[in-house]
């Protein structure tokens, strides 16, 4: 592809005026079009971040463009004072495609995840008549950045400089069931788990675990709460993870490849919670304007026409296979795990210079945790494109890795 670039230079090395909250790499992207990105100027990049796993149909799908453009001809927010016809037909079709019965549509991941607290919380205090209000989550969890979800995850670096955090959180050890069965009292309103602890390593939690996790909260008449901001929109191969283990949750919780990377967020719940969200419990100014649900009408048809997930699924295996036969005795690769389209692997050491090395080399990726190769790709990936991204990251670690001998601590 000819370079689509046209008079744009990298940003000039001046004083932002941005909050410097973001470590950011030295890159500026103008143009995305598959699985491609193009810098501002014209070096072509193979994305496997997908913007965080955001991006999930590629960048610039042609369906979700289309029906955004369309979208924006005629109208863009009205508010939720009125009705919004694509609003209802979103929720429809999450509904239709899923367990849950009913939907709050929202921003973001931290706010989807902070409607459910809410909504657990208001359950159990005004409609079950309890006084419960503890949500309990797991180590090395992440669940968002506002003050009760940074709360919730079982990560201490997000936490400082934000004290006192809101009470009403308990964090324990993940696959630890005697830690959760201990950690429930009179107060615990809720369980709020993720099938892969992205953030946190991609830790996928164990089948039994799960099931077993599930039968306690039935048990002690807790929510289970999942949350699939990030392993949701068929990430793990399908359409959402918590599919992987023969259970249904109280509440689910969507965002980033919702809309294709269209700000959105959702909480997704059983019909018989939905009256503990009556009329002016909760709300959103931006919650599912006609433009963002126009972004995940398109989305959804697209999974579901072009059978996408599927797709992730068969390019998942094909991925954690050829990885696995290329790294398989190297000393550098300690394990390569997660589900589908969502791969972590495991390095005997740091990562963050093999990062930069992947951008000079024209490969994109992230980390999850200091030593942890974190791939996400998108959805509708190639072979071809999987082959590009192994090859290029065998060059990598093969030349830029620390060495690390058999022998050593660290080594297999």
């Amino acid at each position: 592809m000819a370079n689509p670039i046209n008079n744009q230079q990298s940003p000039a090395n001046t004083e932002s005026a941005l909050f410097p909250s973001y470590a950011r790499y030295p890159l500026a992207f103008a143009k995305g079009k598959g699985s491609y990105l193009w810098d501002v100027n014209g070096k072509k990049y193979l994305d496997f971040m997908c913007g965080l796993a955001v991006t999930n149909l590629g960048h610039a799908p042609e369906r979700v463009t289309a029906k955004l453009k369309d979208q924006l001809d005629q109208l863009w927010h009205t508010s939720n004072l009125f009705q919004i016809p694509n609003q209802e037909k979103a929720a429809q079709m999450l509904t239709s495609m899923t367990s849950g019965d009913a939907v709050f549509f929202c921003n973001s991941g931290a706010e989807a995840n902070e409607a459910a607290i809410k909504l657990a919380r208001k359950y159990q205090q005004k409609i079950k008549g309890e006084e419960r209000y503890e949500i309990i989550t797991f180590t090395q969890s992440f669940h968002g950045r506002t003050l009760a979800t940074l709360t919730a995850t079982g990560q201490d670096k997000v936490k400082e400089g934000f004290h006192p955090l809101p009470a009403g959180f308990i964090t324990v050890p993940l696959n630890d069931l005697d830690a959760l069965q201990d950690a429930i009292g009179p107060y615990t309103a809720a369980v709020m788990l993720e099938m892969i602890q992205a953030e946190g390593g991609v830790h996928p939690a164990g089948v039994e675990y799960v099931q077993a996790v599930a039968e306690l909260c039935k048990q002690n008449g807790l929510l289970l709460i999942i949350d699939e901001i990030q392993t949701g929109m068929g990430r793990t191969g399908k359409l959402l993870a918590f599919e992987h283990y023969g259970i249904e949750p109280d509440i689910f919780t969507l965002a980033k490849g919702l809309a294709s990377g269209f700000p959105v967020g959702a909480m997704v719940g059983k019909a018989h919670l939905k009256e503990a969200f009556s009329a002016g419990s909760h709300g959103s100014t931006f919650g599912g304007t006609p433009l963002a649900t126009a972004a995940v009408i398109a989305t959804l048809e697209t999974l579901q026409e072009e059978h996408v997930v599927e797709h992730a699924a068969q390019m998942g295996d094909y991925l954690n296979q050829q990885l696995h036969d290329k790294f398989a005795d190297h000393p550098f690769v300690l394990e390569i795990r997660g589900k589908g389209l969502m791969i972590g692997i495991e390095c005997a050491g740091p990562i963050n210079e093999l990062i930069l090395v992947g951008q000079e080399k024209g490969l994109l990726f992230v980390n999850a945790g200091p030593n942890v190769i974190r791939l996400l790709p998108n959805l509708l990936i190639t072979k071809e494109e999987i082959d590009q991204a192994i090859t290029l990251l065998s060059e990598i670690i093969q030349e830029y890795a620390p060495v690390v001998t058999a022998g050593s601590p660290n080594g297999k």
